[in-house]
């Protein structure tokens, strides 16, 4: 079974005064409608606060600054179809396996680049950041990522500007969504791409970005205490062997656009949902990935 989730620190001193913050922070927002009433739950709205250290003045205007984003990205609206290309060479995915307290896992690899317009690349990552949160199992918000550095050289980097954007839109427009994100065995000239990227990276977010060396028995100790190496690819130092299938993701992705159309209320005929989890509607997790081959 997974872990019990656990209370972070922000959670025990906001204490008995969350619910009061909440209520003050959607007291002080515009009168919401439609797919931004639906996104503000008050589980959201718990997650801007401790974002922003529950002060409601710092918290609305995040939140604000999300709705107007989320008005123009329209992230709820991509459908796989539209974003199927950058997904051809697996360089990310979600994978069929939970991290010990049951949280979807991220799969990227930027090794495996295979596109150069950046706004598709935010699209497509955009797009399967909403596909795990849909996913959850219940009693999770969070996301762990997984980030295989095989086969990544200056000639496939990542330029700064995708790697910018990237943590712009993690950090201020999914705040609290991460859990925590692994980069596996980073070749030493990502050390100087690293120091450029980490100015980008609030400190609430950056406390989650551990690196792991195979050489490195704490940093290894680390990973295995979040997942279980029987799960994990060689590629991650595990034991399991995942082999990405693009047909396959795309049917499954193919079926979680209709989940997805009936969560946000694209389908008329769904009835209305008030929240962001998919345990509210879709209490069955499905596997996000090819199964693995062993």
């Amino acid at each position: 079974m997974f872990r019990r989730k656990t209370h972070s620190h922000c959670d025990q001193e906001a204490g008995e005064d969350q619910p009061h913050k909440v209520k003050e922070l959607r007291t002080s927002l515009e009168p919401l409608s439609g797919r931004s009433l639906q996104y503000c739950n008050d589980a959201c709205l718990r997650r801007y606060l401790e974002a922003r250290n529950w002060n409601v003045d710092k918290s609305k205007k995040m939140l604000e600054e999300s709705l107007k984003w989320r008005s123009t990205f329209k992230p709820a609206e991509i459908r796989w179809h539209e974003v199927a290309v950058e997904g051809e060479t697996g360089k990310a995915f979600t994978a069929n396996f939970h991290d010990r307290d049951g949280r979807t896992v991220l799969i990227l690899r930027p090794g495996m680049q295979n596109t150069t317009a950046l706004d598709n690349q935010m699209k497509h990552l955009v797009y399967l950041i909403e596909n795990a949160i849909l996913n959850l199992p219940q009693a999770q918000e969070q996301i762990s990522w997984l980030i295989d550095f095989t086969g990544w050289s200056l000639t496939n980097n990542v330029p700064i500007k995708s790697a910018r954007e990237t943590v712009n839109i993690l950090q201020n427009h999914y705040p609290e969504r991460l859990a925590i994100a692994f980069l596996y065995n980073p070749p030493r000239i990502f050390e100087a791409f690293w120091k450029i990227v980490k100015y980008f990276v609030d400190p609430k977010t950056m406390q989650k970005v551990k690196f792991v060396y195979p050489k490195n028995k704490d940093s290894v100790e680390l990973m295995k205490s979040y997942f279980d190496m029987d799960n994990l690819t060689t590629e991650f130092g595990g034991k399991g062997n995942l082999k990405y299938d693009h047909e396959e993701f795309s049917r499954q992705m193919a079926q979680d656009d209709v989940k997805a159309a009936k969560f946000w209320n694209f389908d008329k005929h769904h009835p209305e949902t008030n929240g962001y989890s998919a345990a509210e509607v879709a209490p069955k997790t499905e596997c996000l990935a090819p199964p693995v081959i062993v």
